[in-house]
Formats: structure tokens, sequence, C-alpha cells
């Protein structure tokens, strides 16, 4: 007789071996990679990405493709990791895990980390990710799984045409699994992406952001196969969602200015990233590679002192516009 799940864990997933669930997450993130890798290379219209693996020495690796100094972007790269090894119960608990006991648990996790820069401030920044985490006891049993991931932009040009389609064509991708999906995980990204050292300033325009997306329990009632297909879907949205805006935006002229203030907006990424992003800790804690796991970076930014702009310029338009929205809205 098969043990019942653990709390929120589908019976089908804890019923599968954990070498069975870990191949079928490692494939698939391996398919995401391979795609957006392609994408990236289509968009740019001019560079390919050089290939680094790593591996860590408390267990697993990855794979890192950055584009440096591409036609389109300036930087960029894509990210592949499959990272495990042992956590102290804190540190799991910390992590969101649930059936933590006392001591140690054994972790698993996977994904597709992207950030993109492009050359013009024209085109938004981008940023994408998937993952896949679990804990288990010893002996192999599946305590805790979950999913987590989103994708977000941000423009260094007020252009709230680009916003909309982004954010519509994140809303329809949803849609097709549950009608509360993007309801629930768009102000969880307005949220999360803020420096909040900053009075709460938010890092671009938003997307959607979700964690501990567990099959069987999450809210929309997903069970575990289509929970999965939702979350590769948002892995694969940028071809719908960012795609056409960096085909509208790549031939609009810029100047010095318009330059400068993109540099001023990528200090404000950098910042982010490095005090407030769970992804960039967890990589630092876990002793993976510092090269990828630095990669979301910029390879230019500029911290003027005290800066200010004059209202009725395109810079004080797009702060402006960062204020979180309803962007679905006529």
């Amino acid at each position: 007789m098969t043990p019942p799940a653990p709390s929120g864990i589908a019976s089908n997933e804890s019923a599968m071996s954990g070498e069975a669930r870990r191949a079928r997450a490692i494939a698939w993130i391996k398919n995401v990679h391979d795609d957006v890798t392609a994408l990236f290379t289509r968009l740019d219209r001019g560079s390919e990405f050089r290939e680094d693996t790593w591996d860590r020495a408390e267990g697993g690796g990855g794979h890192s493709r950055v584009m440096i100094d591409g036609a389109t972007f300036e930087k960029g790269g894509v990210n592949r990791s499959v990272v495990y090894g042992r956590l102290p119960a804190l540190a799991a608990a910390k992590l969101g895990g649930r059936g933590v006991s006392d001591g140690e648990s054994q972790f698993f996790a996977t994904g597709v980390s992207l950030v993109f820069h492009p050359r013009s401030p024209m085109i938004p920044t981008v940023h994408l990710n998937v993952r896949y985490f679990e804990l288990s006891d010893d002996d192999g049993n599946l305590r805790d799984a979950w999913y987590g991931g989103g994708t977000d932009i941000t423009p260094m040009h007020p252009f709230p045409d680009d916003v909309k389609h982004f954010h519509r064509t994140l809303a329809s991708i949803c849609d097709r699994f549950h009608p509360s999906l993007h309801t629930r995980f768009k102000p969880w990204c307005d949220e999360y992406f803020r420096n909040t050292h900053r009075n709460n300033e938010t890092r671009g325009c938003g997307g959607i952001f979700f964690d501990h997306v567990r099959p069987g329990e999450d809210a929309s009632g997903m069970d575990a196969a289509t929970t999965m297909a939702f979350v590769d879907a948002i892995g694969r949205s940028l071809t719908e969602a960012y795609g056409p805006i960096v085909e509208r935006r790549r031939d609009e002229p810029y100047g010095e200015r318009e330059r400068n203030f993109q540099l001023v907006r990528r200090g404000r990424y950098v910042e982010f990233n490095l005090v407030h992003d769970r992804g960039t800790h967890f990589g630092l804690h876990t002793a993976a590679r510092i090269e990828s796991v630095l990669m979301s970076l910029p390879p230019l930014a500029a911290w003027p002192y005290a800066p200010s702009w004059e209202p009725d310029t395109f810079e004080s338009e797009l702060l402006q516009m960062l204020a979180p929205r309803d962007w679905l809205a006529d």
C-alpha cells in the first residue's frame, strides 16, 4: 500500500522514485535552456553564445551560456543548473520547505535563469527564471517539492505599449491554465522586485512571479502535470512576450542622453540583484560558480550622486511608469 503523500505533494509525485522525478526535471530544464538560447540567438542577429560548464564541489553543477558584445544585446546570459546536497533544517525552512525536522535534509534544485541587457536603451532589459526544488529525507522519501519562477521587464525608455504587450501576453498564457494565476502572480511580482532601500522603488514594470507552487495544493487546483506544463509555458513565454518588442524597437534612434539614463537605471538593477534577489543569495550561499551567479549584472552601469530629472522629460515619465498598475486595462 502506498503511504499517503506528505502535505503539498501530489500522490503520483510521491509515488515516483526520486531518480525518475529528478531525471524528468533535468530533461525539462535542458529543453527550456536550449529553446531560450535559440530564441536570443535569433533576436540578437549577429552573435553566438559562449558556454562554460562548471561543477559544484558539494554536488551538481551547471552550464552558463553568455553573450558578450552582441549586435543587439550588450550582455546576456542563460544559466542552467542542477545542484544537490544537504541543507540544515534552518536553511531548508528559510527556503520555505515543509516537513523539515531537526537535522539536515537532502535537497535537489534545478532551473534556468536568464537576463539580457540590450545595447539600445529603447529596448527593455528582460529577466526570466523557472525552477524546481525538492527536499527528501536520508532514505529518499520526498518531504516537499515545489516550482517557482516568473519573468519581468525593465524598460529604460517610456514606451507603455511595450509593457502592455508584455503583460497581456503573460495574462493570456496564465489564463490557459487557470483564471486565478495572473491575478495572483502579477501583484507578487510588483511587490518582489522593489529596491526597498530606495523608498520601495520598483526595479521595472513587472510581469509575474511565483514560488512554492505545489502540485495538488496550489489555489488553482492544478495537478502535477498541469503545474509543470504551466511553469514550462512561462519558461518559453518570451517568444511571444518579448520578441516582438525587440523587433519593434531595435532601430529606434537614441543619443547620449538616453544612453546615460540607461546606465543609471542599470545601476538600480544591480542594486536589487545584489541586495534583495533571493536567487543571487541562494547561489552565493550554496557555493555556486560566482561568474554564473553574477551573470545577471550589466557590463556597464552608473551611480551619479543624487540624480534628479525635470518634470515632463522622458526620464521623469519613465519613473512614473514604474508605479505598479493594471496593464491589462485599456
